[in-house]
Formats: structure tokens, sequence, C-alpha cells
């Protein structure tokens, strides 16, 4: 098994392009490392640089204490798998699987027992026999994996191999893969720009946009304590919503104003929330942040609630679990995760209770949390 070292990793293509910027990362044994971001951040570049399909231009990688920089792909000891399978269609599964080792001169009957031993982990052995035309695209992922398997390689390179099937068989599959991880007790590194797999999937998660890491985390801090307006927005979904506000001091605390005139709401700031950077920024305006299960407009959270705005609904959405609600407060769209038993309609105008302590506040220019 193996860790993995990325220390000042740049890519730089003709023409002054640089799609990965100063890309610093420690990576543990047997961890689970998500690379997520937008496409054309930089993810897959990185990833190919690790594979050494792409040549790193600054910086070093490490693959336990060897720096691998100038070793060929498959002398690193790694297995990738692709978004599109990359399955020899002339092959049957078993050839597919076994591909690999063959070229190595593994011998036949090892290549058996990996074959075999992989299917069974895979519960694809009823499919050795036939050829990748007559699988469907979760089986024919299922025997990308196990082409991978056999291997036993230190690290496992997975760029967005779910991203060609459907939602319920992606679901499927995200499990598997993670069953599969605890089960091998290997490095996985993976690629994606669903965040919802990287929520579900990662030991840790790395952030990505425009060739920079913007954050790396555990799942839960990313979603509880983003680190600027790029990486709170993009984490959870529906995304969290960001009000204009003005931050003024009153009665000894701090508050927010959102809206003018008639539609002018103060939320207060609470006392947790109230760093050196918070207390900067009075009298400036500033953006809110809060999630939309943060977002209430049932009784019992409005006859208790610190902050209420009032909002017009214009659309609502039954998921059959909860309802969202989309909203606009003061001239901003906004969207709400309430109760399935919300009795809101289209053109209501509904009070809204805040939960406070779930602010985020960020900087209006650098886009940096303040509230952390």
């Amino acid at each position: 098994m193996a860790s993995l070292s990325l220390k000042g990793i740049y890519k730089k293509y003709p023409g002054g392009v640089v799609a990965v910027s100063d890309f610093n990362l420690e990576i543990e044994d047997k961890e689970f490392i998500i690379l997520v971001g937008p496409s054309g951040c930089g993810k897959s570049t990185t990833l190919r640089m690790i594979a050494g399909l792409e040549e790193i231009t600054e910086g070093d990688l490490y693959i336990g204490d060897r720096r691998v920089n100038d070793v060929v792909p498959k002398d690193r000891d790694i297995a990738m798998v692709f978004q599109n399978y990359a399955l020899y269609p002339h092959m049957t599964v078993f050839e597919n699987m076994a591909f690999g080792l063959k070229l190595r001169k593994v011998p036949k009957d090892e290549i058996k027992a990996r074959v075999e031993e992989a299917a069974r982990i895979l519960d694809i052995s009823h499919l050795l026999d036939r050829k990748p035309k007559a699988l469907s695209g979760g089986q024919r992922q299922r025997v990308a994996l196990g082409r991978a398997i056999v291997r036993e390689p230190q690290v496992f390179l997975l760029d967005e191999p779910l991203s060609n099937l459907d939602a319920k068989l992606r679901a499927q599959m995200r499990t598997e893969i993670t069953k599969l991880h605890h089960r091998l007790g290997t490095t996985f590194i993976y690629v994606t720009h669903d965040q919802t797999e990287a929520m579900t999937m990662g030991t840790r998660i790395v952030v990505m946009k425009d060739g920079f890491i913007q954050q790396v985390d555990t799942p839960q801090n990313l979603y509880d304590k983003p680190c600027n307006l790029f990486v709170a927005g993009f984490i959870g979904s529906p995304q969290m919503n960001f009000i204009n506000a003005k931050l003024e001091a009153e009665n000894g605390g701090l508050v927010l104003i959102i809206g003018e005139g008639d539609q002018t709401f103060k939320v207060p700031v609470p006392e947790s929330k109230v760093t050196p950077a918070v207390k900067a920024k009075i009298g400036q305006e500033v953006i809110m942040g809060i999630r939309p299960e943060d977002m209430h407009d049932d009784e019992m959270h409005l006859s208790t609630a610190k902050a209420i705005v009032e909002c017009e609904v214009e659309v609502t959405e039954l998921m059959g679990h909860e309802t969202y609600l989309y909203l606009s407060l003061a001239g901003t769209p906004i969207v709400a995760r309430v109760n399935t038993r919300s009795a809101a309609k289209v053109g209501d105008v509904v009070k809204v209770a805040l939960s406070v302590n779930k602010l985020h506040i960020f900087d209006k220019e650098t886009e940096q949390t303040l509230s952390l």
C-alpha cells in the first residue's frame, strides 16, 4: 500500500495555459481522496499527472518514498479506471480483466485465480464469457473496476467512473465502490464534478477551481465550515443562499441588515460568529450565507426564532419527503427546504425563520469567510 505526496505541482501547456497551479497535498495510505470541482478546474489533469499520462511541468510527486516524476506509467504500481470504461470490444470480460496481467507475464494459474476473485468481489462471475457489447453500463463499469483490482496496485485512480450511468445505478455503484475501498484497504483517488459523490464517498475532499486547491477537508467540515464563497456554493444541494447585507453594531451586538425601505430585515449575528474579521467589517457590505435547510416556515420555528424575514413564494417543489420553496427575499432569489406540511403557495408572502447559529458571513471583495 502507499501514501502519496504532491509538492508544488504545476501543469503548464504551450501558449501559457496553466491547468494546475501550486498543487500541494499529502495523501495517507488507504485514504479515499476525492478531487471535486467544475469542468476545467484541473482535477482530471492532476489525476493524469499522478498516473504518468501527463508530464509534470514543475514540482515533485512521490508514491511512498519514491519520486516518480520520470517513472513510466506501467512502473508506478497504480491502476486507473476511466469514464468511458476503455474495454476491448473483441475480448471477453475474462480476457479484458486478464490483459494487463498477461502483458506482465503473470503465470496463467495466478491470472485465473485473480480474475475469478475480482469477479466474485464485483458479482460479475456469470459474465466472464461475455463481450462488452452484451453488457449494461453498470456491468461494464464493474469490469473496468475488476481489470484494475486484478493488478493489485498500490493506488487506484478513478476518473469520473460513474458519469455515464443513470441516477439509480450511479447511487448503487457509489455504495459498491465505497465497499470495495473498505475491502481492499488501498489508496483511492477519485475525480468527480458531482458533489453528492464527493460528500458520500470520500474520507477527505479536495475542492478545486481554476487549477487551484480551494479547500481540503472532511466532507462534514467542508459543509459546516467552507473557507470561501465558492466552496460554500459548490458543496450542498440545493446550494447555500447568498444575500447581500450591511453589518451594523446595535445594542452591544451586531446585526445584518437585509433589504431597504419597508422590505428591511435585521438578522442578529450570534456571539459564536463574531470574529475579529467580522468586527473589522462593521458599517460595510458583506454577504450573508444560509443553507436552505436552515430556513423554516413552520409555527414551532417561527415562535422561537431570533430572526424572521418575509418572502414571496415564486415556485414550490414537492420532493416527497420535503418541499423546496423558491422565494424572493427583498429582490434576492433564495431556496428553503421545508416540511411537506408547508401550506405555502405560489404568490403567497410567507414568514421564514432563520437558524442564526448556522449563518455564514463572507467578505464581499475577497469572498473569503469572515465568521470562522
